[in-house]
């Protein structure tokens, strides 16, 4: 019967031609065979229409068997789209080694029928699939295409090839497979078994899962496998077993059971999978979450934990606790001296060391690189953790040997008391912290209680740090330059740029508050290249306004010089107009046991045209060694030397002994801090060229500097 509307209308058309064609007209012939025509195209458009838009796996063939129509159900079962499917010949979708065999959709005899047969998609896999086919016919009723609706299909298997696939399956499989009869012996295992436990067939078969077991499990643990067992429902968790060599061992394990027809439970079947390598890994990832790499001691954030739980205790007791930062000094100094396995070596011997001192109670940590915490969750009185600290620094007081190295290293201790400073375990690491901060700050080697005077000071320090941060950006700051003058002609011959800080509420603060803040937080860089621009500024505006200036020195912290300072202050200079010799580079002795790569910079920027005055010389690491290796020009003799001139007898043989030393160097000698005309009088007549202070004038605006300039102002040098 034919399928449509269509084809049956084609098939009238045809019928009346053949009874009566003989009589009819030439033009209704001519009318007829142009209907059949049209029906004809009708009918094919009508099919491909209804095959492009099915959304069942269709497909079109022409004669020859390329397609003509591909339906959205077909792209979505290959993942060809129709405009990559139509034109294509069927054997397209064939697998590689089908390419050579006879095509079904064409060959099927009468033309139609239900195959089954392996297709390839875009993507490379085979797939079955199910074809049933049909005829298209032409005009003469001939065959001219084929319909093909496809559905996916399975590979069918007999009941042998099944049983064979699956012990395959079970054979390869990665898991241990252990099956027990309803008496619970071993009936049958696969290799995976004999991998993992290291038994064989021959040695386990006939035993019980027993075989397996290690022992670690309590009763009622064993009771929920047996109740899997016995078929109260499949089991999955973990548990601990013994290989053949004794060695334990995880195991994720899957228990079940089979049943017969009638429901009685005959084999028991167990999958289990080795997950050593998996808790190992999920050790070492707790381990590198809680504990130090290098001493093993917990790290912070177990610390946080563990004294959570202490204090939890020492609440419900109504006990006291302590909590002690220690910080280790010249840990960073010897790492990069020798090494960093030199300095962890040595971190290990100390915490080594600490925690023979301590009670096993007692809670040692490794919070940072060089800071150890010391918790004692149970102490009577405040006077108990001053003991340990005292012992952890005795513990310090003599030299270290690692790695056949002597070393000598301190410590600084701050102290909380649980719960009088704090109760809670985050609030007593920092208070603990503050107290050891302080004592850093006051450059002991000891301990501090914390009190809260102390956190109020650091809050204030943190206040200040974010307010400074936003007096650079709102222009609070400001250079004054203070004068130097020659002690032979009482001329000014030079200034020192020193920073101010006009602060809107507070008004002038002190540099001796604000500067080592800003070395601390590392804002001192962004604030000295702020400095060294202002001032190359300042001294073209006046070089514009027609002033002849002296040398402007400007202070350089010791973060700033580094190998890129050449080139910083080159650009600086050459965008301002600046020469090199208008100004001069004030640096402090501790930028002078830095090693090599400090005498290359300095001698770069000699080199530039710069010149290098040494500032509060004689405070630190003072020593004519290091005076001889450096191209400075210029040294400064500190105020705190100045002070007492003439009359302490000290401060008069430092002076006399910087002043001789300098002049055998050939170096230009400033004195600072001068305030009175004895002191002058004494500096000038040790041979000191130049002072700087309060007798002169004192730091003043960028304007009043150059008015003095103007006027000539000058010192008067008779007593």
């Amino acid at each position: 019967m034919p399928e449509t509307a269509l084809e049956r209308c084609l098939l009238l058309v045809r019928a009346a031609r053949a009874l009566d064609g003989a009589e009819l007209a030439h033009t209704s012939a001519h009318t007829l065979a142009q209907l059949e025509a049209a029906l004809l195209q009708a009918n094919t458009e009508q099919h491909a229409q209804r095959v492009d838009e099915a959304l069942d796996p269709v497909i079109m063939l022409d004669a020859a068997g390329y397609l003509t129509g591909w339906s959205k159900g077909a792209e979505a079962m290959f993942g060809y789209t129709r405009q990559e499917a139509i034109g294509q010949h069927v054997l397209f979708l064939y697998g590689d080694a089908d390419r050579g065999e006879t095509v079904p959709e064409l060959f099927l005899e009468g033309g139609a029928g239900l195959i089954e047969a392996q297709r390839r998609t875009k993507s490379g896999f085979l797939i079955w699939v199910r074809l049933a086919v049909s005829m298209l016919h032409d005009d003469a009723l001939q065959p001219a295409g084929r319909l093909v609706h496809l559905s996916n299909a399975v590979e069918h298997l007999n009941a042998a090839e099944k049983t064979r696939l699956h012990a395959r399956i079970i054979e390869d499989s990665d898991q241990g497979v252990l099956i027990t009869d309803a008496s619970e012996r071993i009936v049958s295992i696969n290799s995976s078994f004999t991998r993992i436990t290291g038994y064989s067939p021959l040695e386990a078969i006939g035993q019980t899962p027993d075989l397996l077991r290690s022992g670690v499990h309590d009763a009622e643990f064993r009771a929920k496998v047996r109740a899997a067992m016995a078929g109260e429902g499949a089991w999955r968790g973990e548990i601990i077993g013994r290989r053949k060599n004794g060695e334990l061992f995880p195991q994720s394990v899957t228990i079940s059971v089979v049943r017969s027809a009638q429901g009685v439970i005959t084999h028991t079947f167990s999958l289990f999978s080795d997950i050593s390598v998996h808790k190992d890994a999920e050790a070492r990832m707790q381990r590198m979450a809680n504990y130090d790499s290098v001493t093993g001691l917990p790290n912070r954030a177990l610390l946080g934990t563990l004294l959570r739980q202490v204090l939890a205790e020492a609440h419900r007791i109504g006990q006291h606790g302590a909590l002690m930062v220690v910080e280790i000094g010249r840990i960073g100094a010897i790492g990069d001296t020798l090494g960093d396995d030199v300095a962890s070596d040595l971190m290990c011997e100390i915490g080594r060391r600490f925690r023979q001192l301590i009670r096993p109670d007692d809670i040692l940590a490794r919070i940072e690189g060089d800071r150890f915490a010391v918790a004692m969750p149970l102490i009577e009185k405040r006077e108990h953790a001053a003991i340990v600290a005292d012992k952890l620094l005795s513990a310090l007081a003599h030299p270290i040997v690692v790695a056949g190295h002597s070393l000598q290293v301190s410590a600084r201790i701050g102290i909380a008391i649980y719960p009088d400073d704090a109760a809670d375990s985050a609030t007593l690491v920092r208070y603990a912290d503050v107290a050891m901060t302080k004592c850093a700050a006051l450059h002991a080697c000891g301990y501090l209680f914390y009190h809260r005077e102390m956190d109020q000071r650091a809050k204030e320090h943190m206040r200040l740090e974010t307010e400074l941060r936003a007096a650079l950006a709102a222009g609070e700051l400001a250079l004054h330059y203070q004068p130097k003058v020659s002690l032979r002609s009482g001329r000014i011959v030079g200034a020192e740029a020193l920073l101010r800080w006009r602060h809107p509420q507070r008004g002038m603060i002190a540099p001796a508050m604000f500067i080592p803040l800003a070395e601390e937080t590392g804002l001192i860089l962004d604030i000295g290249s702020w400095v060294l621009d202002q001032a190359c500024r300042q001294v073209r505006a006046w070089g514009d306004a027609g002033l002849a200036t002296p040398p402007i020195a400007v202070n350089l912290s010791a973060r700033q010089f580094d190998a890129q300072l050449p080139a910083r202050l080159h650009e600086v200079l050459g965008r301002h107009g600046v020469e090199p010799r208008q100004l001069m580079l004030e640096i402090t002795e501790s930028l002078l046991v830095k090693g090599a790569d400090v005498v290359a910079i300095m001698n770069a920027l000699v080199a530039m045209g710069m010149t290098l005055a040494l500032d509060d010389f004689g405070t630190g690491y003072s020593s004519l060694a290091y005076l001889k290796r450096f191209p400075i020009s210029t040294l400064k003799i500190d105020r705190s030397f100045v002070i007492g001139l003439p009359h302490e007898e000290n401060d008069c043989a430092i002076a006399r002994a910087i002043v001789t030393m300098a002049q055998q160097l050939r170096q230009e000698i400033v004195a600072e801090g001068v305030e009175t005309a004895e002191q002058m009088a004494f500096l000038r007549d040790l041979g000191c060229d130049q002072l700087q202070g309060y007798l002169f004038s004192p730091a003043v605006t960028a304007d009043e500097f150059a008015a003095m300039l103007r006027a000539g102002k000058t010192l008067l040098l008779s007593p």
